[in-house]
Parts: structure tokens; C-alpha cells; sequence
């Protein structure tokens, strides 16, 4: 899988992370809380990765400090969450 944002469309300051095969983690290890407008942003991301890569899985990398419903809205849009510490 290739890394590179520009390859998928995203901004130079998205970092991606190869969690498995054909699986990408975006990493968003920010300490402000993620709220349900970032969740949204999220989501967009993904689904310009998954148009370059139809088959591939992707999940956020985070910190604990998101909010019940960005979790949720994620949740409904098959994106998990993977908490760092």
C-alpha cells in the first residue's frame, strides 16, 4: 500500500500508517478533542483513500480525547478506532 497523502488526494500533513494488509490507519495524534465536525473531515478523508484503494480498510489512529459521538458517527461509517497512548 503506498503512504504517500498525495498519491490518495490529502494534504502533505496527513500521516498514514500501515496497520495490516491492505488496512491504513490515519494517524490523528492531536491533543485538542477530536469533536463531531472533525469526525466529519474524517470520514471525507476515508473516502478518498478508499476511491484510490476500494478494498482496503481504513481506521483512525487517535488519542482517548474524541468525543461518544464522533466515535459513533465513525462507527456508522465502518471507520474504527484505535486508541494510542
Amino acid at each position: 500500500m503506498n503512504l504517500t497523502p498525495s498519491y490518495y488526494g490529502l494534504s502533505s500533513r496527513a500521516k498514514l500508517e500501515e496497520i495490516a494488509p491492505k488496512h491504513l490507519g490515519l494517524v490523528k495524534l492531536i491533543k485538542s478533542r477530536i469533536i463531531q465536525k472533525d469526525a466529519l473531515k474524517i470520514i471525507e478523508t476515508v473516502r478518498l483513500i478508499q476511491a484510490k484503494e476500494p478494498s482496503s480498510k481504513v481506521s483512525l489512529i487517535c488519542y482517548d480525547n474524541i468525543c461518544s459521538k464522533s466515535i459513533k458517527t465513525l462507527n456508522e461509517n465502518e471507520i474504527d478506532v484505535i486508541f494510542k497512548e
